[in-house]
């Protein structure tokens, strides 16, 4: 294959050994050579300037939802710029009348006018003939109708579903609302999208991810039935979709169908199962994190847990033969507690990355960070959320002790392994997946209004790339890429701004010129005429 070397660029490597270069040689897709150009003699091949552009490596989403994010795109999308009440949501909504089953996602409460959830007569206003099913921001909860109740059998009697809850009201009858496992109750009523559909959707959402730099996905809510995502995923890389993907299936799914074997869990594969994965609550923004302290105002309230020190061990257990992570998420308190004690002083099985990775990790003590440090746990935190969902944190958790959570520079201090992601579509911002949004936050420590979010656990805009590209690399094991150095995959983009020059403030604002795949442009913005 054709020699190209890339000239006159600002490269950021996330290469600790090398961290700036200004060319570099690609051949057959992976970088040869990474350096000062002036070292180069005699080189044949084709040149291509990059006219003093800054270049960063794929970014590396290590958590997000790529199937939910692809679906959500077909529903009514209930966050601003077009939503900011229950009014203009049953006005959105009614949009969909004619569907079989309506559906809306993203709201959140702490933006809306009326400052809660919709309620099942709020969603009846829309029809009370089609059942409604809207989701909560966090995903963990939903608003339904009383159609969708009636569906799903939920009625006075029901009882609340272990791992979850049925809200009521005074007379004990369901408002609508759903919190964590109670949503299952609806949902798995509802009409499969099919394989063929679910794929298509998946490819349909590639260019959009190249737009925002992203070359390797992660779905951590993978599952076999009622369509196993192994496949799904296989067919959406026929019909278009062309990034890495690393799945993590769910643990109740796995101890059903115990599909794990040597071939779907090789990370040589472009598409292959990197973990087992288990909830231990819920969400901050939601009230269902496992807290302690209890919730701001709700002293009764301290979330829900929703697994055992014995699961813990049990799906473990099943990811140490296969050779794949634990994955967890626990965004409160005693949930990161519950998982940190449970595998404290017992010995990890993976040596090329961590063997259990928590995922959020939004409140940890002061303990459960110097003991994850000292066994090797990783956290992956999303910097986004505070920076959408100020609201919610400022409502459920007071103005102090929103600045504690996410304590990212502690962590990195104390020497956890950490990765950023967008777990998009969870999150209350209409462009979910853009990381810059993330590095923004991580670097102000600002939410989108200004809000002081904790500067005291900023950290520096290098840092939060590496966290984006090196350590994502590290946390989710793929193979080759997130550096730009020799022997790794030409994985990498080109930036309108140089985001190590640019002000802090401006950083949401940078966007992607060109994105390339091992060494082959897979997307060029529209107006920029050639790289």
């Amino acid at each position: 294959m054709i020699r190209v070397m890339f000239i006159n660029g600002k490269i950021f490597t996330s290469n600790i050994e090398k961290k700036n270069a200004n060319a570099m040689i690609i051949q057959n897709g992976h970088i040869e050579w990474i350096g000062n150009q002036e070292e180069i003699q005699d080189f044949e091949g084709v040149a291509i300037d990059l006219k003093g552009r800054r270049v960063l490596p794929g970014i590396i989403d290590a958590h997000m939802h790529p199937l939910l994010l692809a679906n959500f795109s077909k529903q009514i999308a209930c966050t601003p710029p077009v939503v900011y009440s229950i009014v203009d949501m049953i006005r959105e909504l009614t949009t969909m009348v004619e569907e079989d089953w309506i559906e809306g996602w993203g709201y959140d409460e702490g933006k809306l006018k009326e400052g809660r959830a919709p309620n099942r007569q709020d969603l009846d206003q829309v029809s009370i003939d089609k059942p409604i099913v809207v989701t909560r921001t966090c995903g963990h909860i939903i608003s339904v109708n009383s159609k969708a109740l009636s569906i799903a059998g939920i009625n006075k009697d029901t009882p609340d579903p272990a791992g979850g809850k049925i809200d009521r009201d005074k007379n004990g009858e369901p408002t609508g609302v759903l919190r964590e496992s109670a949503r299952l109750l609806v949902l798995n009523r509802m009409p499969q999208i099919s394989m063929e559909e679910n794929a298509s959707r998946l490819a349909e959402l590639t260019k959009s991810l190249y737009a925002h730099g992203i070359t390797s996905i992660t779905d951590l809510m993978a599952s076999h039935k009622p369509m196993d995502y192994v496949d799904v995923y296989t067919l959406a890389r026929e019909k278009g979709l062309t990034q890495n993907v690393v799945l993590y299936y769910m643990w109740h799914d796995l101890k059903m169908n115990p599909i794990l074997n040597a071939e779907n869990t090789d990370r040589k594969n472009p598409i292959h199962i990197g973990g087992v994965k288990l909830f231990a609550d819920g969400s901050v923004s939601g009230r269902t994190a496992w807290v302690n302290p209890p919730f701001l105002g709700d002293e009764d309230n301290y979330g829900i847990s929703t697994t055992s020190e014995n699961e813990l061990l049990e799906a473990a257990e099943y990811a140490k033969k296969h050779g794949v992570q634990l994955v967890v998420h626990a965004m409160g308190e005693q949930a990161i507690d519950l998982i940190v004690n449970t595998f404290y002083g017992k010995e990890a099985w993976l040596q090329d990355g961590p063997s259990i990775r928590i995922e959020h990790a939004a409140m940890p003590t002061l303990q459960a960070i110097e003991r994850a440090a000292e066994i090797g746990i990783a956290f992956v935190p999303q910097p986004i959320f505070l920076y959408a969902e100020i609201e919610s944190y400022l409502n459920n958790l007071g103005s102090d002790r929103t600045k504690t959570t996410y304590p990212v520079k502690t962590m990195l201090n104390s020497g956890i392994p950490v990765a950023f992601s967008s777990d998009a579509p969870a999150t209350a911002w209409a462009d979910p997946v853009n990381p810059f949004v993330g590095i923004k936050s991580a670097v102000t420590r600002a939410a989108y209004d200004g809000t002081n979010t904790g500067d005291t656990e900023k950290i520096d805009i290098e840092t939060a790339i590496e966290l984006y590209t090196r350590g994502a690399q590290y946390i989710t094991r793929l193979p080759y890429v997130g550096q730009l150095k020799e022997g790794y995959r030409a994985d990498f983009i080109v930036l309108n701004k140089d985001i190590l020059e640019i002000s802090s403030e401006e950083i949401d604002k940078i966007s992607v010129e060109a994105t390339f795949l091992k060494g082959e442009l897979v997307y060029l913005k529209e107006g920029v005429s050639s790289i």
